[in-house]
């Protein structure tokens, strides 16, 4: 699907290119971490919600990412640990119905984990509650956003071929988010 960069998408495109199938259980090399994150695109004019990690985190600190964390044995399987660290982090609410599909699994390079990304659709953002793995909450358009990427030419980042940077405002989004940020990107405008 070819889309020119002045075109506007509404939720109602956006739901049609990125709904797809759900497949909610862990899968795992037994080497690798699990994990799961919620991709919430929300509004008429679609934005995307990323946080800002603190920069006192163990792992990915200060970086820009989706909520999300660890698979935990009592979730039942990846998607309640998108929803159950989604809760934890910003305290918004998503079912299982509000769930219109996921992108192909991501690796992270340093940490080793292979996260599992899962988009909700939402007409509009809840309140949100940060909780203190969470130092700022990123609301932003996701067009805009998608026309920023470039190859990552970080030396550090380059352990893998596809590596990808997205920018908004001072904030640099690399590694597994934007990754995740590339299989958006060629679903709409490719």
């Amino acid at each position: 699907m070819n889309h020119d960069s002045n075109k506007t998408l509404d939720a109602t495109d956006l739901k049609r290119i990125l709904s797809s199938g759900i497949v909610v259980e862990p899968q795992s090399d037994s080497k690798s971490k699990l994990a799961a994150v919620m991709i919430i695109v929300f509004g008429d004019e679609p934005m995307i919600l990323m946080t800002e990690r603190p920069k006192t985190m163990n792992h990915h600190a200060g970086e820009i990412s989706f909520p999300g964390g660890t698979w935990e044995k009592k979730d039942n399987d990846l998607l309640e640990t998108a929803i159950r660290e989604t809760r934890e982090e910003l305290g918004v609410e998503i079912s299982r119905s509000m769930i219109i599909g996921q992108l192909k699994p991501v690796t992270t390079l340093n940490s080793g984990f292979v996260i599992t990304p899962f988009i909700a659709m939402l007409n509009k953002l809840p309140k949100i509650l940060t909780n203190s793995e969470i130092a700022s909450v990123l609301r932003i358009p996701l067009l805009s956003l998608l026309q920023t990427i470039e190859d990552d030419k970080d030396p550090l980042h380059k352990s893998i071929l596809e590596m990808y940077t997205f920018k908004f405002e001072t904030h640099l989004i690399w590694g597994a988010s934007a990754r995740m940020l590339k299989q958006i990107h060629d679903k709409i405008l490719s």
